[in-house]
């Protein structure tokens, strides 16, 4: 049997409507609930952002205690949430969500054009970020979306902001990042430091090759409504379980297990705090 594998659930995003997609989850009850079934289905990890009563990206911290303490009753997965919210909320909203005290939460090292719009990442407050998190023992996933981002990453690893083991997430498909392609991917896995813990995410139709490629070459994947809203050209996603049963067959197929919670806990290196 290969390595057992960490997959992780990307619930909502900061981007998709129900517009897009009438089964997105969106409010604290309908995250929960999508949740609960995606860890039912093998995901491990629930990658959380938090949506206000309108649908819009926030950084509230009364919808973040609601979202963390509906899932903290409906299952037992681990809650990594974003910091990362949405394009228009500034970084000192966005990382006060560190206060909730989640198992995870994200780091975005750099600022990049995302789309067609700007993710601002100003470097003084990246550091300030990871500093609190490390003082209230929040693990950092650190989201990192192009070759430069990298060297960020570990720039403040070497400063002493960030502990190991380091944990990425290979962020490829956005526009304005690297391009969802087995190349960018091998070369970015090839640049990780020894002893890092990674997944690939990929972004739209690249969802399901990508996260294959990455199960293959022995990492961990991501996927769920936040990357995709559509199972293939022209079905949509009727949940976020249906995308982590597909991950999951395919990591069975080449004899990749999914890890359950405390099994991802410890590969993780959370510790006590994720218990």
């Amino acid at each position: 049997m290969a390595d057992p594998v960490i997959i992780t659930a990307a619930l909502t995003g900061p981007i998709g409507t129900k517009a897009d997609n009438p089964n997105l989850p969106t409010s604290p009850e309908e995250i929960a609930e999508a949740g609960k079934a995606a860890a039912d289905a093998g995901a491990a990890v629930l990658h959380v952002h938090l949506r206000d009563a309108e649908g819009r990206p926030t950084a509230d911290l009364e919808v973040g205690r609601r979202v963390l303490d509906q899932l903290g009753q409906r299952c037992e997965a681990l809650v990594q949430l974003s910091t990362g919210v949405g394009l228009g909320v500034p970084l000192q909203e966005r990382a006060r969500l560190v206060e909730l005290r989640p198992a995870m939460a994200t780091l975005n090292v750099a600022s990049m054009t995302f789309g067609q719009g700007e993710f601002l990442n100003p470097p003084d407050e990246v550091r300030r970020l990871a500093e609190r998190m490390g003082e209230l023992g929040v693990v950092p996933e650190l989201e990192v979306y192009d070759s430069g981002h990298l060297d960020l990453a570990l720039a403040l690893h070497q400063e002493g902001l960030l502990s190991d083991p380091l944990r990425f997430s290979v962020v490829t498909g956005i526009r304005g990042g690297m391009a969802s392609t087995p190349d960018n991917i091998l070369a970015f896995v090839r640049r990780l430091p020894p002893g890092a813990i990674w997944q690939v995410i990929a972004i739209g139709r690249a969802n399901l090759p990508m996260t294959a490629f990455g199960l293959a070459i022995g990492g961990n994947a991501r996927t769920g409504m936040e990357d995709t809203l559509t199972l293939r050209r022209g079905v949509p996603v009727r949940s976020n379980a249906e995308l982590v049963e597909r991950l999951v067959t395919v990591a069975r197929s080449i004899e990749r297990e999914p890890m359950d919670p405390a099994a991802a806990s410890a590969a993780l290196s959370l510790g006590e705090k994720a218990s």
